[in-house]
């Protein structure tokens, strides 16, 4: 199929699959020199894959952009809107020769997802108009029972052992909770269950949706039976997961209804399972960009400064934990050491699973303390029937940059504390594991700030904390 260069700027027409694959690929790669060259020569930036989804590593709140930045971003928007319009073209009028919904271009701008879909897009053949709906289906239907049980179960048989083996390769060969762990995997388990399921006969939407959902809540028994992840983790995980499989599911029960995507359903199954893997590598090769977030806490203590500040710098021991996240087994602190005084001592807050060894940067006393962080313990102890359960991510996943302590006197005589905390995490998508962690470390706030509140507005003698 010729392809005339007016074609690659209007929505109309079809496009087969060869030349469709040989313009995105060779359009990706001389777009990806172009930005190159207008990153490094135009704003002396880096510029690498995986800045088409951080297009900004350095910045850690992206509503409070320095001009540079903002220039930064339009002039890449900019050079990207042309072949934007023309992926878009491209991919209408190959949706159009596959004879899929022409909706489905929306794909087109979803992060990662985008990847699968344009992979898919290269692989399912042009579709004469004239074909029946009946064509003759896949050789794989012999391998699944009519019954909607029976295939339920086959199903989920092959897609939980499929997704343990995605599972697997990127946590323990890639060490990378990323997007092909978190967004790929879920999806093409949910995809690959409803798929199987409605591969004899059509099945309902929620039907192909609940086999979707029972795969990835079935891989997370198998993952906690086993001890390969904790009970808390895998909570966390289950609101980003379980939508993501319902959409897998959403898609298969779309696919059921064209019998030549079943016909070809080794080709296509065989594909998507191959995307997950492909990010994970991709992110190992890409390596983890180091974004870093901040969180404040603060209260009023109706003590004044000089009295808070005596608690600040090293408190006494707190009582055991009330909230549930604590006793689920997120880390939570106990009590703070001072080694020395002033600028080049050394804090150690010590938690329930070890200590932040913290050099101390600024010692303004009765005002700020703010100090680094040099050593950072294990932020949880995983939640498991087993006696111990030590997975990747709890080395360097989450990481404390350093702190700091304000203390602002106020009218009445007392002080609002103000405790800070920067620190980078490398789990994605970051937009939403960075929710959980706020709202982790805003909690540990609230335990410290507490305590000292309560020492300071109650005082009594001090105990000795501070190192020889």
């Amino acid at each position: 199929m010729k392809v005339s260069a007016a074609q690659l700027f209007r929505p109309s027409g079809a496009i087969d699959r060869g030349p469709y694959a040989l313009i995105g690929i060779l359009g990706f790669a001389f777009k990806h020199n172009l930005d190159r060259l207008v990153a490094t020569y135009g704003f002396h930036r880096p510029w690498d894959l995986f800045n088409y989804w951080v297009p900004l590593r350095d910045a850690a709140n992206i509503t409070s952009l320095e001009r540079s930045q903002q220039v930064f971003l339009a002039a890449m928007l900019a050079v990207s809107l042309p072949f934007i319009w023309i992926g878009v073209m491209l991919t209408l009028q190959r949706l159009r020769s596959a004879r899929l919904p022409l909706w489905l271009v929306a794909l087109f701008f979803a992060p990662f997802v985008n990847l699968l879909f344009f992979v898919a897009l290269c692989v399912i053949p042009a579709r004469d108009p004239r074909e029946p709906e009946h064509a003759k289906t896949s050789s794989w239907a012999r391998i699944v029972p009519a019954g909607a049980l029976g295939s339920a179960a086959v199903s989920l048989l092959i897609s939980v052992p499929l997704g343990l083996g995605l599972g697997t390769f990127g946590v323990r060969v890639m060490t990378n909770y990323g997007w092909g762990l978190f967004v790929a995997v879920p999806f093409t388990m949910g995809f690959v269950a409803a798929f199987l399921y409605g591969l004899r006969a059509p099945r309902t939407l929620l039907s192909s949706i609940g086999v979707a959902c029972l795969s990835v809540v079935l891989l997370a028994g198998v993952l906690f039976g086993v001890a390969v992840e904790g009970l808390v983790c895998l909570i966390m995980a289950a609101p980003l997961a379980l939508p993501l499989a319902a959409f897998g599911g959403f898609c298969a029960y779309k696919a059921q209804r064209s019998r030549w995507i079943q016909r070809d359903a080794p080709v296509i199954l065989s594909v998507l399972v191959l995307i997950a893997p492909g990010i994970q590598s991709a992110e190992h090769l890409a390596g983890r960009p180091s974004l870093v977030f901040v969180v404040r806490t603060s209260l009023d203590v109706q003590a004044p400064p000089e009295e808070v500040w005596h608690r600040v710098i090293a408190f006494t021991q707190i009582p055991p934990p009330t909230e549930l996240m604590f006793r689920a087994g997120i880390a939570y602190p106990i009590r703070a050491e001072m080694v020395g005084t002033g600028v080049g001592a050394e804090r150690h807050c010590v938690f329930s699973t070890g200590a932040f060894v913290e050099p101390i940067q600024v010692w303004d006393e009765p005002h700020l303390l703010k100090f680094s962080v040099v050593s950072n313990p294990a932020p949880m102890e995983e939640w498991t029937p087993y006696s111990h359960l030590d997975t990747p991510h709890l080395h360097g996943f989450l990481i404390s940059e350093g702190g700091q302590f304000l203390l602002t006197p106020l009218p009445n005589g007392g002080t609002r504390l103000e405790g800070t905390t920067w620190y980078q995490h490398g789990l994605w998508p970051s937009a939403y594991w960075h929710l959980w962690s706020d709202a982790i470390i805003h909690k540990i706030h609230l335990r410290v700030l507490r305590h000292i509140r309560d020492e300071a507005e109650h005082p009594h003698p001090l105990q000795p904390t501070s190192a020889p």
